[in-house]
């Protein structure tokens, strides 16, 4: 673990992986933080910012100094359901690359839960975590120029929905009508934020 000051009222913790992120941000949102204003997990890092004028910061330290890497914390997470329909462009491309029917790869990426890791790319993009093994594939040798906007993809260990058009090399293999993003909606835009728990919910 390593810690990095950013600024005046933030700090960057940097870490080893995906796991001891989940595990240190646990502890963070579960702890008595009340100067925190602000935690962004990502793939190997946690950043903290505070209120300015505070002591959060050090208090902040004391947390990640005594948190337990190795197991995340008890908590009841948010469960999150997406309306998917498997008709992605890839679909058939996955299958084949798993070895797999179609209907087995709808079988395993419907009846498997996930978590955001971390949200990223886009507003409102979250990077999903616990996707079956047959199921991690490469990205796209050549990525699209636009993928529209609710298509639900595969790369490496991750799945994850696009809320907006915008190019993209993930393998596609359905599409969703839940809205990822929107900058009216309050108290947050995005639908997903890190720690929630997924589950891709094939639509009649």
């Amino acid at each position: 673990m390593l810690l990095r000051r950013c600024g005046r009222h933030a700090m960057l913790v940097e870490l080893d992986s995906l796991a001891e992120v989940e595990a240190l941000h646990g502890a963070l949102l579960v702890a008595d933080l009340p100067d925190v204003v602000e935690l962004v997990p990502a793939a190997t890092t946690v950043l903290i910012a505070v209120r300015p004028g505070s002591d959060g910061l050090n208090r902040a330290r004391a947390v990640v100094e005594a948190a337990d890497l190795s197991h995340p914390p008890d908590r009841t997470p948010r469960q999150v359901r997406l309306p998917i329909v498997y008709d992605g462009p890839d679909l058939a491309l996955v299958a084949s690359t798993a070895r797999l029917s179609v209907d087995e790869v709808v079988a395993l990426h419907s009846g498997a839960e996930y978590t955001v890791a971390f949200c990223g790319f886009a507003p409102g993009f979250g990077y999903l975590v616990g996707l079956p093994e047959p199921l991690r594939q490469a990205r796209l040798d050549n990525p699209r120029t636009k993928v529209p906007a609710g298509s639900v993809g595969i790369a490496g260990e991750f799945t994850g929905a696009y809320p907006t058009a915008s190019p993209g090399g993930w393998r596609l293999i359905g599409r969703t009508s839940a809205i990822l993003f929107d900058a009216k909606r309050t108290p947050d835009p995005a639908l997903l934020a890190p720690g929630d728990h997924v589950r891709f919910e094939v639509a009649s």
